[in-house]
């Protein structure tokens, strides 16, 4: 690594050659918002429905959210140790290529690259899109742009698509200009989302149309049991993905073994209380089978307690944590092959620092080119985000393994926070992470072979990259 590390760090893992680190200049409440800002996108306000349509109960609905939240919540605090053992640009790239060797580290790059960062950032920006949709003033996103159409009538590009490639590249620039401005935006949008929805939860419970008898509704049939459950949990564990972007950023953060952990964990207890307030207020108003039966459970409660207004100001909440969501996203995504890069394991300019804005801008710019494809190719919100998820939670498995390699392995290296419950809750993480990797394999077969097929299209690529480039380091296997 070009980065300062520890005594302690295996010799293997450091390189001093590199171009210039990045510079540490985020401090707590920029480490706190990327976690929060990141996490809290469009899914607590769409998946209540799809939880209460899958276990048909109140009660079971809010199980779903409490175990996936201390399931994030387990996960976090495995990547807090990781993360402040080993404070550098890339996270989880880092934390695999130290125990796997170069070509897990490649693959796991070479994915979050090419498909899974992508992939986020282009269903981010079409979720927007479509967000905005719900207003009169943005029903020409959904119009074909010059009235270009395919032969068999269906339009070749919608104006939403060249919406959601105007608003990567807006970010984008943004990221280009240097992070500590990034986060600077982070900071103030995230606390006005946190506002947004303790107002929406706010105007909910004040509202004489509520009933907390709502809570003690259901709704028949719903498939229920442990696959009503298991599709119920792993929405809850969508919307709470995001997490483990700040890990990304680790290199830039201030004090980061103290900033990281706080802001991992400290993050996820926030998105929690906010998670369960706004499902608890979109209770309070609906019983069960609205609830069900709407695809947008906030907008509906918030209809029903202050009309056409209300449901604006939840559909501008839901605009504004998308767009903050796309900050965190598009900032973490770019710092994974410039970590690579800077270990000779990429083409060595995505691990160029701009002179002037200190940003690793040529991987930004490529990460938004990539991103803009997608948008032009694919285009619908959930060919994108089906193409992202069998890839993210492969990786945060094979991530939480990798605490057990360096506790065996490096005893020795400096360990500002270890993971309480050691080895009991990462094993939990992990073996939960694998039962969520089976379902989503099993009930996207398809997507699910894609990504496979994306990620093994790594193996020949980093052959060529290390024959031509050479990794600066030996490589360190389990």
């Amino acid at each position: 690594m070009s980065q300062s590390a520890p005594s302690s760090f295996p010799d293997s893992l450091i390189h001093n050659d590199g171009p210039r680190d990045l510079p540490r200049v985020l401090g707590a409440s920029h480490a706190m918002a990327i976690v929060v800002g990141t996490i809290i996108g469009s899914g607590i306000f769409l998946v209540p429905s799809e939880m209460m349509r899958a276990v048909g109960s109140s009660g079971l609905v809010y199980l779903a959210w409490i175990v996936g939240g201390l399931l994030s919540l387990f996960g976090a605090m495995t990547y807090a140790e990781l993360g402040a053992m080993m404070p550098y640009a890339g996270g989880e790239y880092v934390y695999l290529r130290g125990a796997y060797g170069d070509r897990t580290g490649f693959l796991y790059m070479w994915t979050w690259f090419a498909v899974a960062k992508p992939a986020s950032i282009a269903s981010v920006t079409s979720g927007l899109a479509r967000t905005l949709g719900i207003f009169a003033v943005f029903h020409w996103l959904d119009t074909p742009v010059f009235g270009m159409s395919t032969s068999s009538g269906h339009a070749l590009v919608l104006w939403s698509q060249i919406f959601a490639i105007a608003v990567t590249w807006l970010i984008t620039g943004l990221n280009y200009l240097g992070i500590k401005k990034a986060g600077d935006f982070q900071v103030v949008f995230t606390v006005l989302k946190a506002l947004l929805i303790l107002i929406v939860a706010g105007f909910c419970f004040s509202s004489a149309l509520g009933s907390w008898g709502h809570f003690a509704t259901s709704v028949k049939p719903a498939p229920g049991g442990f696959t009503g459950f298991m599709i119920a949990l792993i929405a809850t564990l969508w919307a709470y993905d995001g997490w483990n972007d700040l890990t990304m950023v680790a290199g830039e953060v201030k004090r980061p073994e103290k900033n990281l952990p706080f802001a991992l964990i400290g993050g996820l207890f926030v998105v929690g209380v906010l998670f369960m307030a706004t499902n608890a207020a979109i209770q309070y108003i609906l019983p069960a089978a609205q609830i069900a039966a709407s695809p947008r459970p906030a907008v509906a409660a918030l209809s029903v307690v202050a009309g056409p207004a209300g449901a604006a100001l939840v559909a501008a909440g839901m605009a504004l944590s998308i767009f903050v969501t796309l900050n965190g996203t598009i900032m973490s995504g770019a710092r994974i092959p410039f970590a690579a890069a800077r270990d000779r394991l990429f083409f060595p300019r995505f691990g160029e620092v701009h002179p002037k804005f200190k940003s690793p801008a040529y991987s930004l710019v490529v990460q938004a080119l990539l991103s803009t494809v997608l948008l032009l190719v694919l285009g619908r919100f959930q060919q994108l985000f089906e193409l992202a998820v069998f890839a993210e939670w492969l990786f945060y498995m094979l991530t939480a393994t990798t605490v057990f390699v360096y506790r065996r392995k490096h005893p020795e290296m400096a360990r500002p926070y270890r993971v309480w419950g050691y080895p009991v809750l990462p094993a939990v993480f992990v073996l939960c992470a694998g039962v969520v990797l089976v379902s989503s394999f099993a009930g996207n077969l398809q997507g699910s072979l894609i990504g496979t097929g994306l990620i093994l299209l790594g193996l020949p690529l980093y052959e060529w990259v290390r024959r031509k480039y050479g990794s600066a380091a030996e490589r360190v296997t389990a």
